[in-house]
């Protein structure tokens, strides 16, 4: 054991150091089942198990699967794509968003299966950061992540929402669309969450175990029919059509303005990590189900695209569909029948409504979690464990009352709640950005990772490598706005609310952050331990 241990510098194998807590970890007793190991992980990371482990690795990836749903968030936005840079854009810019995000959570995996716990990134930041800067950066992290999931729980409810909306334009040429239609659909839909996350909690693991089957089945139920019925593109339009319809001087940045269509349904792949402390065996589920769900939803993705870029027929048509959705219009053209498109965007919804449910679940327990270590306000009161239901149902009270109150200033302005809506992607992936650059260096500087059961080996330093720049790369433009001129309509608010949030951030640590917050507080003694 001793000269397996003299190995573990750098690159591949754990090292035990005295400064890192989580490396007294006997990652060789994971290997064993049973709910002690992962309670006597969990408090050598300082925490106590307060909540029960109803995830299997099955359930696991199902939940992981259905949260990311790629295909079906690609037709809820592939317009943008198509305005910008065109199927050129589509195509090759999934394969590039393909590439990037399994580097990416690959890189995260490694990290989940070091240390799997419901804070995730700003844990890991904690731990990998200098130790001078360290509850520094796990604050502006934390708060950084729990911004970015509050606004995809706002974002998926929308987008969910405003679906059912489109629907009932397609089916009713009386209805007239309001904004606060969209706002009470919002309601019922966190209604139906919050009930799920809380009296149905022990659902939830088989609903998103059905809600995972039909991820993959509903794939080729749609997909058989569409390309079979829709009037078929060329070849030539599907992989060498460019569109600059946006109005961008370069063709170049066109193509990467169109690349948010397809980053936007990989995002939220990290969900499954704030969960870890109700998964079984989870340093080596957590990230195994990561990386596969990736991989499964990435395949989906493009073969989704293809099939869809095939299928669209006249794309300016779709475009100006007055559902909201240029997908609604595709099943319609494809079906000849509203019925069919009802149908077939009904399937899409089955998924996506569990989409909601694991995503309330996650931001909730993500939202604890920061409660636990004293990064919110009335950390006490939020950091709650429900002992009936052993569940932090308050923190997802306050997810659920977070996201109906945002869903107001839709009424209001619909752009003014884009402008909220659009820190969701910016902002994830820069949470993803910062532990992996600070894992990173620890490699370049050969320094004692103390890595779990999952590990990238010899190939982690160019996986991390090739995930920052990716990431970096997508991070520049992604504040892009899709259209020029810019006005208040079009423009892309993403730089400004991701600035307004770090200046929250940085005001409430001179206020509360430096007193109060010291980065993940050990709630176990170490001496109670073994």
């Amino acid at each position: 054991m001793a000269s397996d241990r003299m190995k573990m510098r750098g690159h591949n194998v754990p090292l035990k150091t005295a400064e890192d807590t989580i490396a007294e970890a006997d990652h060789e007793g994971l290997q064993r089942s049973g709910s002690n190991q992962d309670e006597m992980f969990l408090a050598r990371a300082g925490k106590k198990q307060q909540m029960n482990r109803n995830f299997g690795f099955i359930a696991t990836v199902a939940f992981s699967s259905t949260l990311l749903a790629t295909w079906e968030g690609l037709s809820s936005s592939f317009q943008a794509g198509l305005n910008n840079g065109g199927p050129v854009s589509l195509v090759y810019g999934l394969i590039l968003s393909f590439s990037g995000t399994m580097a990416m959570s690959a890189s995260l995996a490694e990290m989940a299966s070091i240390l799997p716990i419901a804070g995730a990134q700003y844990h890991w930041t904690a731990q990998f950061a200098p130790k001078g800067w360290s509850a520094f950066a796990s604050w502006m992290q934390g708060w950084i992540t729990v911004f970015a999931w509050q606004a995809t729980v706002s974002s998926v409810t929308f987008l969910v929402a405003t679906q059912v909306q489109g629907l009932v334009i397609l089916n009713y040429d009386s209805y007239t669309p309001e904004r606060w239609h969209g706002t009470m659909l919002m309601w019922a839909l966190m209604a139906l969450a919050f009930l799920v996350n809380t009296i149905g909690i022990k659902l939830l693991p088989h609903l998103e175990s059905l809600a995972g089957v039909c991820h993959v089945l509903f794939f080729f139920a749609l997909l058989i029919p569409l390309v079979y019925l829709s009037p078929q593109s060329t070849p030539e339009f599907v992989f060498t059509k460019f569109l600059n319809e946006g109005g961008w001087h370069s063709n170049g940045i066109s193509w990467c303005v169109g690349l948010l269509t397809v980053t936007f349904p990989f995002i939220g792949y990290d969900g499954v990590v704030h969960m870890s402390e109700e998964v079984s065996n989870a340093p080596t589920t957590v990230p195994r189900s990561m990386v596969l769900t990736v991989f499964i939803n990435g395949i989906l993705a493009f073969g989704w695209l293809i099939a869809l870029l095939f299928s669209v027929g006249d794309y300016k048509e779709a475009l100006d569909s007055p559902t909201g959705y240029p997908i609604i219009e595709v099943f319609h053209s494809a079906t000849k029948s509203r019925a069919g498109a009802t149908a077939m965007m009904s399937a899409i919804l089955v998924v996506t409504f569990a989409t909601d449910f694991a995503i309330l679940a996650s931001t909730s327990r993500l939202t604890w979690a920061f409660a636990r270590d004293n990064g919110l306000p009335f950390s006490k009161f939020f950091a709650h464990i429900n002992p009936t239901f052993k569940i932090p149902i308050r923190a997802i009270c306050l997810v659920t009352i977070v996201t109906i109150l945002l869903s107001l200033i839709n009424i209001a302005s619909t752009t003014a709640f884009n402008a909220v809506l659009s820190l969701a992607t910016l902002a994830l992936n820069i949470s993803y950005l910062i532990p992996v650059i600070l894992f990173f260096l620890k490699r370049v500087r050969n320094e004692p990772i103390p890595f779990g059961p999952f590990t990238l080996g010899r190939w982690g330093f160019y996986i991390n490598l090739f995930a920052i720049v990716y990431t970096v790369f997508i991070c520049i433009f992604l504040p892009f706005p899709p259209d020029q001129p810019v006005t208040k309509v079009n423009m892309n608010y993403a730089s400004p609310v991701f600035g307004a949030v770090l200046l929250f951030a940085l005001g409430d640590w001179f206020v509360r952050g430096k007193r109060l917050f010291v980065g993940p507080l050990r709630e176990v003694a170490e001496d109670d331990i073994r």
